[in-house]
């Protein structure tokens, strides 16, 4: 069971204060990078126990008077159809879910911006999608020698070619659908044309990790470097920090070297620089809202291990590199960890062994090991799955909770019907017959009950379950990780 570790709470009320000092400092409008994940910030959620995925929008609930959304999208990413990875969208239509997101929770959304339009087909007929909807669009333009040709950048054919985003607010959150968005320069440019107009307006970034005043060697910022380990980002003490105040603070080394560039592009536009240091532009409180460092720690030693277990996996499917496994194993020995240190894992394969089959096991909240292994009904993965339920409703192991009645007529759809050669139920097909039994058998529905309290619990599979099984965990919130082979020799997998 998880120790809480960090209080939400708490860190809401800060981080909502932070950023509103930081709106009085620059005389009443402040452009926000916000990076990261705005919604569904499981990662935060795993590595500091307590902060909660939404964590982020509720902060911004609380300045929803003062803020309004601008939503930054790469016109290359449109005509490149690029793809989030986890959650399988294109970057065009993850802006239309943000959209829908924010403003089914009351944030004002005031606009999309086209970073890099170069009047690409795709990002032209995407504006014209999202003009038929309602939705104000701008466009800003590549400038030559950006970023390091301040003088040209900070002219009329740099910044000054680029359309003004018309805001009303005086917080505007620039975020974006994935990195490399542009959301740095669509608020620098924001910035030269308030300048040019004469009113006041400044930048700040609000980035989770790395947590600046943790040590540079924290498990929690190691986790970190593992969850980016694809991108090489490396954490680093912040010189210019360091060299201005005489004081350690964490950063991460892409915005250490943009920095002095940065730096020079704000004295250029504004006549002088408000910050000394990378550290100086964040409005982080996350750290300040730990009151259990052991729980943390703990919690994001683990997370290593499972990015670990995410890169082995990614190397076996053709789309990750030996590079990222590589490095991930060092962060795991310099958090002082390894794959012993998660119980799951020993269990899924003790249980392999057993069976000579494919296995899964689960970690319950009491810290009780559960197993699942293949059988002719069920993969592996859903016999874990009931057997989890069975354990958590106390309902006696030997005892069908789900009927061959309602068995054997999926298989059959399955196989006979709908193509299939693998008759056994996945995970979504065997809680869609557990649902059906539910409604007239009461040890189903007690089963289904217990479904709530799955969430959290790590779990590992012997075996790459399929995209579907993985979807489903991720929905019930456990954390899944799988052994880096496949259960067939086939060269397709589903």
């Amino acid at each position: 069971m998880v120790k809480t570790g960090f209080d939400n709470e708490k860190y809401i009320e800060m981080q909502s204060e932070r950023i509103s000092e930081r709106i009085n400092e620059f005389g009443g409008k402040l452009y926000l990078e916000f990076g990261g994940k705005l919604f569904d910030d499981y990662h935060a959620s795993r590595v500091l126990p307590g902060f909660e995925p939404d964590s982020k929008v509720k902060m911004l609930m609380t300045l929803r008077d003062k803020a309004e959304i601008v939503i930054a999208i790469n016109a290359f990413d449109i005509e490149k159809n690029k793809v989030r990875g986890d959650l399988g969208i294109t970057y065009d239509l993850d802006v239309l879910r943000l959209i829908d997101a924010f403003r089914g929770i009351g944030l004002y959304v005031g606009s999309v911006v086209m970073t890099q339009y170069s009047a690409q087909p795709a990002a032209e007929a995407f504006q014209r999608r999202l003009e038929s909807l309602g939705v104000k669009v701008y466009r800003h333009y590549s400038i030559k020698g950006y970023p390091s040709n301040v003088d040209y950048i900070c002219s009329d054919d740099g910044f000054g070619k680029n359309e003004y985003i018309e805001t009303t607010r005086s917080l505007v959150v620039v975020t974006a659908p994935g990195p490399g968005s542009g959301k740095m320069a669509t608020c620098l440019s924001q910035l030269y044309h308030e300048h040019k107009r004469g009113l006041k307006a400044g930048y700040a970034k609000y980035e989770t990790f790395p947590i600046w005043n943790l040590p540079l060697k924290h498990p929690v910022n190691l986790a970190y470097e593992a969850a980016t380990a694809d991108l090489d980002d490396v954490n680093m003490i912040d010189p210019f920090h360091l060299e201005a105040y005489g004081k350690t603070s964490v950063n991460y080394n892409r915005d250490v070297e943009i920095f002095p560039v940065l730096n020079e592009i704000m004295n250029e536009i504004l006549g002088h620089s408000p910050y000394k240091s990378p550290t100086d532009m964040g409005v982080n409180m996350a750290g300040f809202a730990i009151f259990d460092n052991d729980a943390v720690e703990e919690a994001a030693k683990c997370e290593i291990i499972r990015r670990y277990y995410a890169a082995l996996c990614n190397l076996r499917k053709g789309v990750g590199s030996e590079n990222e496994v590589n490095k991930i194993e060092l962060l795991m020995k310099q958090a002082g960890t390894d794959i012993e240190n998660r119980p799951v894992i020993k269990a899924a394969l003790d249980k392999e062994a057993a069976t000579d089959g494919p296995a899964c096991a689960i970690e319950l909240p009491s810290g009780k090991l559960i197993s699942g292994k293949t059988s002719e009904l069920m993969g592996a993965a859903s016999a874990m799955l009931i057997n989890s339920l069975k354990e958590l409703g106390g309902i006696p192991d030997d005892m069908h909770i789900i009927s061959p009645l309602i068995i054997e007529p999926v298989q059959d759809l399955k196989v006979h019907h709908l193509g299939g050669h693998n008759p056994r139920l996945h995970v979504d097909e065997m809680l869609v017959a557990l649902s059906i039994c539910a409604a007239t058998s009461p040890v189903a529905e007690l089963s289904m009950q217990q479904l709530e309290k799955l969430r959290g619990c790590e779990a590992h599979a012997t075996v790459i379950l399929s995209q579907v099984d993985v979807d489903v965990f991720r929905k019930l919130g456990v954390n899944l990780t799988c052994e880096p082979k496949y259960q067939t020799k086939k060269l397709y997998h589903s």
